[in-house]
């Protein structure tokens, strides 16, 4: 289904531990927090770090409410997360020390999708990035705790 929708990432070194990264994102209570497109609004149920194989669901609105449940389908302590919904497109986070700090990406991958077609009639890869973007600026801010809006 990859050649139906492209995959797309975007990166950027964040001067923070990839521990303290990971742990953030690990944790579906605080993906409200650090999320640019503005469709996340929360997780139903606490604070939790995820693992291979957890489910979580978090409540959106992208024009109306509503609650999609996820899997975590890809995962490397510290390094390496990636979940699943329904739709079968996977959002995937990796964390690379480097000298200045750790660079982290993100990617949409709807290469195991069975909507390649819809996501790029929608074009959600050229919408995806610029949130994508958004999202790993507000990580920064929330984990350096700098004076950044989130």
């Amino acid at each position: 289904m990859g050649d139906d929708a492209p995959q797309v990432s975007v990166s950027r070194i964040i001067p923070a531990d990839a521990d303290a990264l990971f742990d953030v994102v690990a944790d579906p209570s605080l993906h409200h927090v650090i999320d640019g497109s503005g469709s996340v609004r929360g997780v139903r149920g606490g604070s939790r770090r995820l693992a291979l194989g957890d489910r979580f669901s978090t409540t959106m609105r992208i024009g109306v409410p509503y609650v999609i449940s996820n899997k975590v389908v890809e995962f490397e302590d510290g390094r390496r997360i990636a979940w699943a919904h329904l739709g079968g497109w996977r959002w995937r986070y990796e964390f690379e020390p480097v000298e200045k700090g750790t660079k982290v990406t993100e990617t949409f991958d709807p290469s195991s999708s069975k909507a390649g077609a819809y996501l790029r009639l929608v074009k959600a890869a050229e919408r995806n990035r610029s949130s994508m973007e958004q999202t790993l600026a507000r990580l920064e801010a929330f984990v350096t705790n700098t004076s950044s809006s989130l």
